[in-house]
């Protein structure tokens, strides 16, 4: 089943496929407090490729001049890019999105990687669903994992505004499963919001048909958002952003 599923996702031109049920970390191990560098060899995605990625942000953050700066999983790595130059190309916004990435990966990268030479304005944090689907997590761990985030970019950047997005659904079915649990973390972290450094937002409701269900036209793989449901993300945090980058 994992084979097709990756088999899937190539054929769509997906870098990796967070979300989908794989192998969890050893001895029950908890991503959100498993701070380290990715360790899990993924058909979609090797630990050598992984750590290619992740040494060529490093480079980045090495030239500094981020004003707003994406963080994340895949979600925020496969950015469509004129949905991007359209929204955020007059700002110098960069992506450090990681397909497969959980709040430990990410909480590693920001210790490690030399993020504490970015003066980023604005951060935009999308992370958690892997913790789910990969480390298969429940709603209490991963929004611990999220919090730790969010408390890692206060420390690292404590001038700038910090947009958490809500964990965008997923599953085709309003009933599935994983949507309860997605709207038990959303409800959690919507806590972090005090109006002034951070900000919570949950933009999930506009990806969904009216009778809460997901389109393929939105989310081929029911998880990961098409060109077009790109340009309506973008579409529904800039006017955010613009307010935030001031």
């Amino acid at each position: 089943m994992l084979k097709k599923k990756a088999m899937l996702m190539a054929a769509l031109g997906f870098a990796g496929f967070a979300g989908f049920a794989g192998p969890a970390l050893a001895e029950g191990r908890s991503c959100a407090l498993n701070v380290e560098p990715r360790t899990v060899e993924y058909p979609w995605m090797s630990v050598a490729r992984w750590h290619q990625m992740n040494d060529a942000l490093k480079a980045r953050a090495a030239q500094g001049d981020v004003d707003v700066l994406f963080l994340g999983d895949s979600i925020t790595e496969m950015w469509d890019r004129n949905a991007w130059d359209s929204h955020f190309g007059k700002y110098r916004a960069a992506n450090f999105g990681i397909g497969g990435d959980h709040t430990g990966n990410v909480l590693w990268r920001l210790q490690n990687d030399g993020m504490d030479k970015l003066r980023p304005k604005v951060v935009v944090l999308l992370i958690g669903v892997n913790n789910f689907g990969l480390c298969d997590e429940q709603p209490e761990q991963v929004t611990g994992g999220v919090k730790a985030v969010v408390a890692q970019l206060r420390t690292l950047y404590p001038d700038a505004k910090i947009l958490v997005n809500g964990i965008l659904p997923n599953g085709q079915s309003a009933q599935d499963e994983r949507r309860a649990k997605v709207k038990a973390v959303n409800r959690e972290i919507a806590g972090l919001d005090d109006g002034r450094h951070v900000f919570f937002h949950d933009y999930g409701a506009r990806f969904l048909e009216p009778n809460g269900d997901i389109a393929m036209e939105t989310m081929a793989d029911f998880l990961h958002l098409t060109p077009k449901a790109y340009g309506t993300w973008g579409e529904a945090m800039a006017p955010d952003i613009a307010r935030l980058v001031r």
